[in-house]
């Protein structure tokens, strides 16, 4: 039986600061040194949406671009709006790739243009065409749902964002129709990953089978130190653990998850 291994990237914020931009260029080295299969970057990828901070990002993963896939985040949405090279082509997308059938949705609007309106948007159109997508998954295949934004509640990040929930702006809230698109997924789907949130997050929601639906937030990959690795095989998850690399600002590494290093990771109930 033949493993692979995706990781799970996100926020990368590439232009934000030199030393995010030092931070992701030595994600790049140690994800090529892991010499893993596929590469999930769940939006965010640029701080501003400028074509200077896409172009970056392209020089930072060329040696990584053939076994990459991305959706764009919010702050691609900004500036000159980077999100449709990021993500040419529709909405709702799926291809199967290395054991993987990877469905990706754009969270993204155009409100996003304004980086104070930083939620998502999620229709019921786009949720048939998940689920469409998802249905058409063949046996044997891992199945994965990759965005930018939450599909369920996750604390706010900051300051700014628990004021814009206080004062009932969607700004911090998660997709609408998320909880509808999760319990749609349910014993058809092994994964849904995505960022926005900058801590790292995991769900784990068991169907009537046998298949367990994990949404995962890879938080803010540079700023954590770390990505999460996913090994799996004939079309179940084998194992899950991170891969170390060098905190931004110099902070040390980061302990990997199962051996006890929980300290950025938020463990939610299924009842999130």
């Amino acid at each position: 039986m033949v493993k692979r291994t995706l990781v799970h990237i996100s926020d990368l914020h590439i232009g934000r600061d030199a030393k995010t931009d030092d931070a992701v260029r030595a994600l790049c080295e140690r994800i090529l040194a892991a010499d893993v299969d596929d590469i999930l970057l769940t939006g965010d990828v640029t701080n501003r949406g400028r074509h200077v901070e896409l172009a970056a990002f392209e020089r930072m993963f060329a040696p990584l671009a053939d076994r990459l896939l991305v959706v764009p985040g919010n702050h691609d949405r900004a500036g000159k709006d980077v999100a449709s090279a990021l993500m040419p082509g529709g909405r709702v997308q799926a291809e199967l790739r290395n054991g993987l059938f990877v469905v990706r949705l754009d969270s993204t609007a155009p409100h996003n243009r304004s980086l104070i309106d930083s939620h998502g948007a999620m229709t019921p159109r786009d949720v048939a065409a998940v689920n469409e997508a998802v249905s058409s998954a063949p046996p044997g295949a891992l199945v994965v749902l990759m965005l930018h934004h939450h599909v369920l509640p996750l604390p706010e990040d900051h300051w700014g964002e628990r004021l814009a929930s206080f004062l009932g702006l969607p700004n911090a809230a998660e997709l609408d129709l998320g909880r509808e698109l999760v319990d749609g997924l349910l014993g058809r789907c092994d994964l849904v990953l995505h960022g926005h949130r900058h801590r790292a997050s995991e769900v784990a929601l068991p169907s009537s089978g046998r298949r367990t639906l994990h949404v995962l937030n890879a938080g803010s990959t540079p700023e954590l130190g770390r990505a999460r690795a996913i090994e799996h095989a004939a079309g179940s998850i084998a194992s899950m653990d991170w891969i170390d690399v060098q905190r931004v600002g110099g902070l040390g590494t980061a302990r990997p998850l199962f051996a006890g290093g929980q300290e950025d990771v938020a463990t939610l109930s299924n009842a999130a």
